[in-house]
């Protein structure tokens, strides 16, 4: 693990692609970094995750400028962190009517979403470009509990559900199901370490289950790669899956065995590292999953808040010699 925090020293800029998936379906990936799906229908556009920043906001709209003048009206948010999120001030001056949320993304804004957005950029401030352009926390305007369809000219489609916990408690997907395209938030990753801080672990097979049953040929995960095809969107549920899964059977090892953390971090990365040290933000991600999941191991049901304050205790501690 890396001796500076979090990723404070990640500072290289990563290359942005905007790429044609279907007939109305885009993704905007990063080489790693957050993505974001865009949907262009007859009459409006919907994007799925906004980006961090205003500033950087701008840059996908000006994406999407080059296609259609046509008003960016829905900004569905996948989850409910920051980096996700706290760009969707940029939208509004581009037609933006709704901000559309879970009601379990809804009550994590509530209980948690000041300590997040301190938390998430003093980790990781590259990807808060221009934090200052920030007005505030990101509220949604359409709450929904299950799931909601919007209709975007002609015969399209767009569902906007909750598949079950995961990544969070809220987690919500984009599917398109003419074209079979699905915006799948940090529910799914490829090629990069799966973020668990705030996660249902022990739920996360099961929405990974209900995702499968849809039948996408095309993926856009939260992190990594568009997804093409049937066999690179099983490739992406099943890295998932491994990632998950790997990650929680060892934390419950671990407490079973007694273990303290940095005993904990030690087992878990033995199972981990050989299969996931390779990827993206891996080292970044690893203390904060390796504590979730030890936590959920222990009967921790409900993610414990991380804070500035807490992120570092937690960090430096796991650093420090017996």
């Amino acid at each position: 693990m890396s001796k500076q925090f979090a990723s404070v020293a990640d500072l290289e800029e990563k290359k942005t692609t905007f790429a044609r998936l279907s007939e109305h379906c885009w993704s905007y990936t990063a080489e790693g970094d957050p993505n974001t799906g865009v949907v262009i229908g007859d009459e409006a556009v919907l994007i799925c995750d906004t980006l961090a920043t205003p500033v950087m906001a701008r840059r996908l709209i000006a994406e999407i400028r080059k296609i259609t003048d046509k008003p960016i009206k829905y900004a569905v948010l996948s989850h409910y962190h920051a980096v996700r999120v706290l760009g969707a001030s940029a939208y509004r001056d581009e037609g933006l009517q709704e901000v559309i949320a879970s009601q379990g993304t809804y009550e994590m804004i509530v209980e948690r979403g000041a300590q997040d957005m301190q938390s998430e950029y003093e980790r990781f401030p590259r990807l808060f470009q221009s934090f200052e352009s920030i007005p505030g926390l990101t509220w949604p305007t359409l709450v929904f509990r299950e799931g909601i369809s919007l209709w975007m000219g002609g015969d399209l489609e767009v569902r906007v559900f909750h598949p079950g916990s995961g990544h969070t408690r809220g987690d919500t997907v984009v599917w398109v199901p003419s074209e079979k395209v699905l915006f799948s938030g940090d529910l799914v990753e490829y090629d990069a370490a799966c973020y668990t801080g705030d996660a249902q672990l022990a739920d996360w097979p099961a929405t990974l289950d209900a995702l499968a049953a849809l039948g996408a040929e095309k993926l856009v995960p939260g992190r990594g790669p568009a997804l093409v095809t049937p066999e690179q969107v099983a490739a992406g549920l099943a890295y998932t899956r491994d990632f998950v899964t790997t990650l929680y059977s060892s934390a419950c090892e671990a407490h079973a065995r007694g273990m303290d953390l940095k005993q904990a971090m030690a087992h878990i990365r033995r199972a981990m590292d050989p299969k996931f040290a390779q990827v993206f933000i891996y080292e970044h991600c690893l203390p904060f999953d390796v504590v979730r999941a030890m936590d959920e191991a222990s009967g921790i049901r409900h993610p414990r808040i991380w804070t500035a304050e807490r992120d570092r205790e937690m960090w430096h501690g796991l650093q420090a010699e017996n």
